[in-house]
């Protein structure tokens, strides 16, 4: 699955490269811990896998016993859920199949708009069991992968490491006494960058509509899509975020997406998140707080 050297792990999983490096030398039987785990995440929430739990929930309806750690994520998306009026939601996963991002990667979208059901009207969460009134696609991609990057981190902290980086292509966690200096990738060149972020025991995740994107040149489609209208977002091409907790950064990116001005001031009054994002037109929009410096 892997190769790594005395402190360096490289892998893929969940569809995506990793690595993770740490400044202690860890044994074979610990890194093993952490492919177990990460296993034990894709299990639960892969669409692509047909093992799943989640493909599971998606031949529902019923009542699905979830890992204790699901609660965090599930709490998470209802303050995502809410904070966009709808916009991000764990109940993408359809429209996402719909325009052809599914688990065969048929890349080619069906006729029509794909719809997304209200959060309420199809599911509940209570515990760590989740009651659904249908078959329903879970996709937890928003903030998911940072979840796992966050459980990753403190997986090593109890493993005694304390200065560590992973890095979930992209969403970064990074503990100890030095300071990162990150690029944030040019949303039109991967090749480029177009500012660099000061990383110092925090975490950072950045969202781009050129990652994960398919279609034609008559209607070119990418992951991120809103619920609203069945359409990829257009008006905005690349965000950032710091925050204290990489599932925080992941799904703030995404719902950067989505917020008007008047909102995007409670990523930093309710989170503790600092952003910076790119819009459709060029224009480079950042917090208050942001510490990262943007080229021009």
């Amino acid at each position: 699955m892997h190769s790594h050297s005395r402190r360096r792990l490289e892998f893929e999983a969940i569809g995506t490269h990793w690595q993770i490096d740490t400044d202690l030398q860890l044994t074979t039987d610990q890194w093993s811990a952490i492919d177990q785990r990460i296993e034990e995440f894709d299990r639960t929430w892969s669409r692509f896998r047909s093992d799943s739990l989640v493909s599971k929930v998606a031949a529902g309806p019923g009542s699905f016993a979830f890992p204790p750690d699901a609660g965090p994520l599930f709490a998470f998306y209802r303050r995502l859920y809410e904070l966009t009026g709808g916009a991000v939601t764990p109940l993408i996963g359809g429209a996402l199949e719909h325009l052809g991002y599914d688990a065969e990667y048929r890349l080619s979208a069906l006729p029509g708009r794909p719809t997304t059901p209200d959060w309420d009207a199809v599911m509940t969460w209570d515990g760590n069991t989740l009651d659904t009134a249908g078959p329903v696609v879970l996709d937890v991609g928003a903030a998911g992968k940072g979840y796992l990057v966050d459980i990753i981190g403190e997986l090593l902290l109890s493993m005694g490491v304390t200065t560590y980086v992973v890095d979930g292509s992209g969403d970064l966690a990074h503990r100890g006494p030095d300071v990162l200096r990150v690029g944030m990738e040019h949303p039109a060149d991967p090749s480029k960058v177009i500012g660099v972020v000061p990383l110092g025991n925090a975490c950072l995740a950045a969202s781009a509509a050129n990652r994960r994107a398919w279609g034609s040149p008559d209607r070119a489609l990418h992951h991120i899509v809103d619920p609203a209208s069945g359409d990829p977002v257009g008006d905005v091409v690349a965000t950032w975020v710091v925050a204290h907790s990489a599932m925080v950064a992941d799904g703030l990116a995404t719902a950067l997406f989505f917020l008007e001005p008047a909102a995007r001031g409670t990523l930093e009054s309710d989170f503790g998140a600092r952003w910076a994002r790119v819009t459709s037109a060029g224009a480079a929009q950042w917090s208050p707080q942001f510490e990262g410096e943007l080229f021009r």
